[in-house]
């Protein structure tokens, strides 16, 4: 269970490049020693008195002395800069946990996770803790970005679909398919792989208009907008 939000102090133990202008940074945790949070979630970094930018943890609560964070380093304003510079053995302060979507575990509805690029590192922190602790029920997610390599955690979520039959794994982008990526659009594929609403949770992260474009999709085959859960990145 995640606690309330803190101060907190990490110190960086590893940077990787995921794919073009995507960051991960590993950090360990000094204070408090481990941090609990709920897969999803996301912390806050300050960059002066009324400077923040928000960064979701890519990694499972089942690990909370380190945390992993990754970001979409392209966009080079503030937030981009401090990210591109962090180093092994830098301090990083941050406020959290923060941030209520999360995967209700109890909820009996089948899951559908929707992402946009930078959008999947909270989905990938929640289906990564669901099939970690034992998760056996279908699932599927709908991964859409521009072209392949921008498809961060792409074999880690094909190794999870050959492991685990009831997850399915639809990746999808806007140009360069290969046969192994299908070229499609987010909002037409969510639609072709979901013939039924009946019984399904949505939730869907990226960018404000394929969010609603997505929204619109589901609600039109009868789903409940509130049955959409969804987070805003830009």
């Amino acid at each position: 269970m995640a606690e309330k939000p803190r101060e907190c102090l990490a110190r960086v133990v590893a940077v990787r490049a995921l794919g073009p202008d995507i960051l991960e940074a590993e950090l360990e945790m000094v204070d408090p020693p481990a941090l609990a949070f709920a897969a999803g979630q996301w912390v806050s970094v300050p960059f002066g008195p009324r400077t923040v930018r928000a960064y979701s943890i890519a990694s499972t609560p089942q690990s909370p002395r380190r945390v992993t964070l990754c970001a979409d380093v392209g966009p080079g304003g503030i937030g981009s800069a401090w990210f591109r510079r962090l180093r092994p053995g830098d301090e990083v302060r941050f406020k959290g946990p923060l941030g209520g979507f999360v995967y209700r575990r109890a909820d009996p509805r089948r899951p559908l996770f929707v992402a946009e690029e930078i959008g999947i590192v909270p989905i990938r922190s929640m289906l990564t803790e669901l099939y970690d602790t034992g998760f056996g029920r279908p699932a599927r997610l709908v991964y859409w970005a521009r072209r392949p390599e921008w498809l961060a955690y792409d074999a880690e979520f094909r190794s999870l679909a050959r492991r685990y039959p009831s997850f399915d794994y639809r990746p999808v982008v806007a140009a360069g398919g290969d046969g192994a990526v299908e070229a499609a659009g987010l909002p037409e594929t969510v639609d072709r792989v979901t013939p039924s609403v009946d019984g399904l949770v949505a939730y869907v992260c990226g960018g404000g208009e394929t969010i609603a474009r997505v929204r619109d999709v589901l609600v039109r085959k009868g789903l409940e907008r509130k049955a959409v859960r969804w987070e805003r990145f830009w």
